[in-house]
């Protein structure tokens, strides 16, 4: 039986990024996919690239409280068993990523939580690099990127973003699905390239903070040897005025 999955895809007046993003998708030919995008009320073409698009399955375009917020209204459109947020400016790793995750599915039936590697792009393809992620889950940080994991529906809708973060929103999911004990599973090969102009790139000290606050709303007092970890970090970005 061909399990199912969603490609969701948020974007605001990031018409460009969003074409590169619906063309990247449209070339995952994997039979049970349906890929839905979700815009933010943009005023620069992209309603227009998105309701011409072929690919699209499902769209709205309509104000929302930001970017967590409309992962939460593609959570609720979705149909797919399983879903991976793609967001405008990002672009699959290859062709037949979408294919080579679900046959990880079937390889880990127990799994709730699969992430790959994704790569980082430089301002040219020479300077583009892969970073790894992590086989250990850390306590003060993701242990991948949200573009490179695909989780269960099932468990978006029980722990959907808190929109109050800005920035750590999926930081503070994927340690809650952590503590209520499901299992993740990496996998050793690139699953997205990253967009490195994205928000929480471009406000590196104010994404520190909001990591620290998810910490201590999740761990507690447990916390604090996380808030140790990345207390210098933070510290460093402030005087770098990042």
């Amino acid at each position: 039986m061909v399990k199912s999955i969603s490609i969701v895809t948020v974007t605001r007046n990031a018409a460009d990024q969003l074409k590169r993003t619906i063309d990247s998708v449209s070339r995952q030919k994997y039979e049970g996919m349906e890929y839905i995008a979700i815009d933010g009320a943009s005023t620069d073409g992209s309603v227009r690239i998105i309701s011409e698009s072929p690919c699209v399955d499902k769209w709205i375009s309509e104000p929302d409280r930001g970017i967590y917020d409309a992962m939460n209204k593609g959570t609720r459109m979705a149909n797919g068993e399983w879903i991976l947020f793609m967001n405008a400016g990002d672009t699959f790793a290859a062709d037949d990523v979408i294919d080579r995750l679900m046959t990880a599915v079937d390889s880990h039936p127990e799994t709730d939580v699969i992430y790959g590697d994704v790569i980082r792009c430089g301002n040219t393809p020479e300077e583009d690099s892969v970073k790894e992620a992590s086989d250990v889950l850390k306590g003060h940080r993701l242990a991948f990127c949200h573009q490179s994991v695909i989780c269960r529906r099932k468990d978006l809708l029980e722990f959907p973003f808190d929109a109050n973060h800005r920035y750590s929103a999926d930081f503070k999911f994927f340690k809650t699905l952590q503590k209520h004990g499901r299992k993740f599973t990496h996998i050793n090969f690139p699953v997205a390239r990253f967009d490195t102009t994205g928000v929480s790139t471009r406000n590196r000290a104010k994404g520190l903070a909001d990591n620290m606050r998810v910490i201590l709303e999740v761990d507690g007092i447990k916390g604090i040897p996380s808030l140790f970890h990345l207390l210098p970090t933070y510290l460093i970005s402030r005087l770098r005025g990042k």
